[in-house]
């Protein structure tokens, strides 16, 4: 079994930064790819950010493209968000998970197979 604790979130106004960590244990990690997911009160989960675990791909949503940046450290089994320029609208729970595969997939809640128990990201204006 994987765990993955988020960790990094708080108060921030607008404009500043924040990074996320999430960090994975358990049975030997060796996921297809890692994702970051947000999920605001009365919205649904959505795809922020996501990252192949070899070779590094990276893929962002639109609406943070430009101002967040994923990576990994794929030694210390911990995946990153750097969060820039933030937004009121960026405020949210943010969520990490893992998968096992996916086909293209990757902005899709069903494609990830482990999940963290979230962190809060609250900018203010």
């Amino acid at each position: 079994q994987v765990q993955l604790v988020e960790s990094g979130g708080g108060l921030v106004q607008a404009g500043g930064s924040l990074r996320l960590s999430c960090a994975a244990s358990g049975r030997t990690f060796i996921p297809y790819g890692m994702g970051w997911f947000r999920q605001a009160p009365g919205k649904e989960r959505e795809f922020v950010a996501a990252t192949t675990w070899s070779g590094g791909r990276t893929y962002y949503a639109d609406s943070v493209k430009g101002r967040f940046t994923i990576s990994r450290d794929n030694a210390k089994n911990t995946v990153y968000l750097q969060m820039n320029s933030l937004k009121p609208e960026d405020t949210a729970v943010y969520y990490c998970a893992a998968a096992d595969s996916w086909s293209g997939t990757y902005r899709l809640t069903e494609t990830y197979n482990y999940w963290g128990q979230g962190t809060q990201v609250t900018v203010s204006s």
